[in-house]
């Protein structure tokens, strides 16, 4: 067994979800996905495609109608985008993987913006690379980014600049200028950059799409943009995503879909097919019931004694701390154990996630985010 795994933290997010396993009790708020159902037309036609014996191997990259969606869809948010440049994947986590493996070996250098989903900066470690972390840090609960720090860190023994925007737990999201800046930056100093943007229609900041860098770079930069279905079309149990990468990438893209999972089920892609065909139908009354669940938990949490919590751009997560709680994992498993409450701890995105807690707001019944308020309050007075 490599060392690189057998050192490898396991998921304290699950470690907390386990506790709770088989109790009927308990509010669950932990994993990041809604409790929504994947709509009526994208389920109607996977079943469509079962019932028509679409049961076997496709192309490695994707069905071509789905990549000529897939590029339809990402040019009316980000401007002209060619399908040549579009790989489908079984998940977003495995494009990320994907992407991993294109760039990066033994002794390469990854900078990575945290605290962040943890199978960000597994991945590069799984493979041997050197993780240099550049934290965002908390300002009256929201998260910032110091921008020189992390230009500074990115030099060119750099091979990859790892960027989650909006990000997964603050749900901090980057400027425009930002993003300009980086891209600048590693264009001089050659570093690609893998930006995993998975959550940029669940965006409060009155656009359609949180800052993305397809609308700044041109198709030949170094650049891997990342996306999945999970999230913007309720399809977290389905696992299918794609990656934007520059047309001469797209061979290397095609060669290690074949040797990681052939291609991704057609039943499922006939499914991906129709959530973007009709993404328009719904993914604006799913962001706006998301802000309406936000802004209703984050005033339930600013009202408890404290409790330290900004308003999040992007996302679906409130990220906060309660004063005197500076163990995450503890509290969490506390908090499971004796209030039926499940949240994500801190600790799992990181140790500079340490001492806070994530609270998916992505509920179709918002009185259970208030229940879930209660029983908090209960653990903080006690």
């Amino acid at each position: 067994m490599r060392e690189a795994i057998q050192t490898l933290p396991g998921s304290k997010i699950r470690e907390v979800a386990n506790a709770g396993l088989g109790r009927d009790d308990v509010l669950a708020f932990w994993f990041g996905e809604s409790d929504e159902v994947t709509p009526e037309p994208v389920r109607r036609a996977a079943a469509d495609s079962l019932a028509r014996g679409e049961t076997f191997y496709s192309h490695n990259l994707g069905l071509p109608e789905l990549r000529e969606a897939i590029a339809a869809y990402t040019s009316a948010l980000h401007g002209p985008l060619d399908a040549g440049r579009i790989a489908v994947s079984s998940s977003g986590v495995s494009a990320l993987m994907l992407a991993m493996q294109m760039l990066v070996g033994q002794g390469d250098e990854v900078v990575a913006v945290v605290p962040v989903w943890p199978n960000l900066t597994a991945q590069p470690a799984i493979l041997g690379a050197q993780v240099v972390r550049v934290p965002l840090r908390p300002q009256a609960g929201a998260w910032r980014l110091n921008l020189a720090e992390l230009l500074a860190a990115v030099t060119p023994r750099t091979r990859v600049l790892l960027v989650n925007a909006p990000n997964n737990p603050t749900g901090w999201t980057l400027s425009r200028a930002e993003q300009q800046a980086l891209l600048d930056h590693c264009r001089r100093t050659g570093t690609w950059i893998v930006a995993d943007e998975v959550y940029e229609r669940i965006y409060f900041g009155g656009a359609t799409a949180a800052p993305s860098f397809l609308d700044i770079a041109a198709p030949d930069d170094r650049l891997v943009v990342v996306h999945s279905f999970s999230k913007s079309f309720l399809m977290t149990g389905w696992r299918l995503g794609w990656l934007v990468l520059p047309p001469a990438a797209l061979p290397a893209a095609g060669k290690l879909l074949e040797f990681n999972s052939s291609c991704a089920p057609v039943f499922v892609q006939r499914g991906g097919l129709a959530a973007l065909q009709s993404a328009e139908t719904f993914v604006p009354g799913l962001v706006a019931r998301l802000q309406a669940c936000r802004d209703r938990l984050v005033a339930g949490l600013h009202a408890l004694p404290g409790v330290t919590v900004a308003s999040p751009p992007g996302g679906l997560y409130a990220f906060f701390r309660v004063e005197g709680e500076d163990d995450s994992l503890a509290f969490a498993k506390r908090l499971v154990a004796e209030h039926g409450l499940g949240l994500a701890p801190g600790a799992a995105f990181g140790p500079e996630g340490e001492g806070w807690l994530r609270w998916c707001f992505a509920s179709r019944d918002p009185l259970r985010l208030d229940e879930g308020l209660q029983r908090l309050a209960a653990a903080i007075r006690l």
